[in-house]
């Protein structure tokens, strides 16, 4: 029997996405219990939330702390952030792999097309040091759904991805190169390339492997070795199902079901005037198993067409390994 569509794929429209997002409050409000008393605490009543904007939205340290799930009995899976080797991880729980599947599959299909055209190539060496990495379970999924014989995940051996990469670009065949930002530097520190029909894409990490680098300096450090144009970006985290692109110009695109609004740091209920740098706020309607609304410590502004930029971190929150670069 063909499993159904998530619902969540189907929307379309504004009101698709308000509806879907008071169908998935009233659900997690009702089986979430830290959520419900997280709602419970800032005096927030299921009759309250109409629309998106009316949503509350739950801090991710509650992913370090406690048990966020809305659903009963225990996880077939759980990601796990990187963090540092000192810090708490996060954890995120699963009742099933089927939202995540589907949301990273249309969300890739949506800005990249299909995985089979790509040769997709990830150089993630300190995502497969250790368990529980989300990332890891998308690209090994991407990278199965490749006809490319060379598609694949590459640790150390960055001889064999310079000569595969060369190889590659003779042949004209499209290709994405996604990569933890102090591993892209290491290759291009000992390589220089020229390539047309690669797409480099950076996750983010530095995991206090260097000293702190701006987006700019980053990217332009990598066109320069790549010899590429422009260096797309993935943003995601544990907490959540769903990614966001940039193209290259440092703004992220959302699928139809993921939203990201700053908010004033210091009002957790107070959306930002446009333009301005807040706290990222995300829905994330995939997240049905867990908590769909999400305050972030990241900082950033959004535009009028739904992108966003994410400028830094929050000064007292803990470093995310994922994420250790200033903006």
């Amino acid at each position: 029997m063909k499993k159904s569509t998530p619902s969540f794929l189907e929307i379309a429209s504004t009101a698709d996405f308000d509806r879907e997002v008071v169908a998935t409050f009233q659900h997690q409000y009702n089986n979430n219990m830290v959520y419900r008393s997280y709602c419970d605490l800032i005096n927030i009543a299921p009759n309250d939330v109409q629309r998106a904007q009316d949503v509350p939205y739950l801090p991710t340290r509650f992913f370090k702390s406690h048990t966020i799930q809305s659903f009963e009995g225990k996880p077939v899976k759980t990601f796990t952030s990187s963090g540092t080797t000192t810090s708490i991880n996060a954890q995120h729980h699963l009742a099933d792999l089927s939202n995540y599947r589907a949301s990273f599959q249309a969300c890739f299909e949506q800005f990249y097309g299909k995985p089979k055209d790509w040769a997709i190539l990830a150089l993630l060496p300190s995502y497969l040091e250790r368990e529980g990495s989300s990332l890891i379970y998308m690209m090994d999924s991407l990278i199965a759904q490749s006809k490319n014989e060379h598609s694949g995940f590459y640790l150390d051996d960055l001889a064999k991805l310079n000569a595969i990469l060369l190889e590659l670009e003779q042949q004209k065949q499209p290709t994405l190169l996604l990569g933890v930002s102090f591993a892209l530097l290491d290759f291009t520190e000992q390589y220089s390339l020229n390539l047309s029909s690669t797409t480099v894409m950076d996750t983010g990490g530095i995991k206090g492997r260097r000293k702190e680098l701006t987006r700019e300096e980053l990217h332009k450090t990598l066109q320069k070795g790549f010899g590429v144009s422009a260096i797309h970006s993935e943003y995601g985290m544990t907490e959540l199902l769903s990614q966001a692109y940039a193209k290259g110009d440092g703004r992220f695109h959302c699928p139809n079901w993921m939203r990201v609004t700053p908010f004033e740091i210091n009002d957790p209920f107070a959306p930002t005037e446009e333009g301005k740098i807040g706290r990222l706020n995300i829905i994330d309607l995939a997240n049905q198993e867990s908590c769909a609304f999400i305050a972030t410590d990241d900082l950033g502004r959004s535009f009028p067409d739904g992108t966003f930029e994410v400028m830094g971190r929050l000064d007292a929150s803990d470093i995310r390994g994922c994420n250790l670069l200033v903006y």
